[in-house]
């Protein structure tokens, strides 16, 4: 079936062409604390400071950027905690198209306040009792929007493969490359952009330990599903892996690690006061299972993704208190 067509390499590829000149080409930032902490070379890719504070930009305004004259006018609708709905909100605007927006209730509030800002209409759900997928369904089929989910799209994924494309374009071929794991939009990409960049290289997914679905299916070799996990991890509070992204993960993804949420408030901590950036908890999962498994390490050149940068700042404080 055409829907459940892998995207590939080349799509990455194209991916980035349509994007160049509008997403941020992120910054790659090192530190003498981490080299000398993992006994590596590690290479930071800081998405932290792409458009909207994630990576998310990428795959959204790839996937919107291929809309059908129809689809522009008619609008787009999407679900998300935050990132996507961010990168969703910005593109329309870029493209003019009209977009609708589903959001859970305890979402942060300025991922929340920054996608309204970009002028988009916010529907509001609670995570725990209502079904995010029905309701972006339904609003679609209303309306005659075109559903981009936030990473089950082939479109989505060849976006987000551009990050890591990017990171092995500027630094070289890499040993190890973590990437945080929610839905697999961002892993399924870096594996497709690592695979073809650097051959050999091993590519770790990393999920907070209070939602393992996708180490849970990848032990089991089918997707599993979960309940919405409570962790600080926002970004990575997903219930399953998706149709396209699992098939890659299995495929091309060396194993799927987890960290705890004092893991990922120590990583906070370390990027705040080491490398004076900000990060969201999400962004926290690929340092935490490096430091994890560093003994393995040794002597490599090693890749991180650093997803985005949204957090509230009372909230960061508090997690870092």
């Amino acid at each position: 079936m055409s829907e459940l067509k892998l995207p590939t390499y080349e799509d990455v590829v194209a991916a980035s062409q349509r994007i160049a000149g509008v997403a941020h080409k992120t910054p790659v930032l090192t530190s003498s604390t981490a080299n000398a902490e993992l006994g590596a070379e590690v290479y930071f890719k800081c998405e932290n400071f792409q458009r909207m504070g994630a990576f998310k930009f990428r795959g959204g305004y790839n996937a919107l950027a291929k809309f059908t004259p129809a689809q522009r006018k008619a609008g787009v609708v999407a679900f998300s905690s935050g990132n996507h709905a961010q990168a969703v909100a910005l593109s329309a605007r870029l493209l003019g198209i009209p977009a609708t927006i589903v959001m859970p209730h305890d979402a942060p509030a300025a991922k929340v306040a920054a996608t309204r800002g970009y002028g988009v209409q916010v529907v509001i759900y609670d995570r725990y009792t209502e079904d995010r997928e029905q309701i972006g369904r339904e609003l679609a089929a209303k309306h005659g929007l075109t559903l981009i989910p936030p990473y089950d799209h082939a479109d989505v994924i060849a976006g987000q493969g551009t990050a890591a494309k990017e990171l092995i374009e500027e630094v070289g071929r890499l040993d190890v490359v973590f990437a945080p794991l929610g839905g697999g939009g961002l892993l399924s990409g870096t594996a497709l952009s690592t695979h073809a960049l650097s051959p050999g290289a091993k590519v770790y997914g990393v999920e907070p330990e209070a939602g393992n679905d996708g180490q849970q299916s990848l032990r089991s070799g089918s997707i599993v599903h979960i309940d919405t996990p409570k962790t600080i991890a926002d970004g990575a509070q997903t219930q399953h892996l998706g149709q396209l992204t699992f098939p890659i993960i299995q495929r091309d993804v060396t194993d799927i690690l987890t960290a705890s949420d004092e893991q990922l408030r120590a990583e906070m901590r370390f990027f705040g006061e080491r490398m004076k950036i900000v990060i969201e908890p999400t962004s926290g999962l690929g340092l935490a299972a490096a430091r994890a498994m560093k003994d393995q390490l040794q002597g490599k050149r090693v890749g991180i993704i650093v997803s985005g940068g949204n957090v509230d700042i009372a909230r960061y404080a508090e997690l870092l208190a």
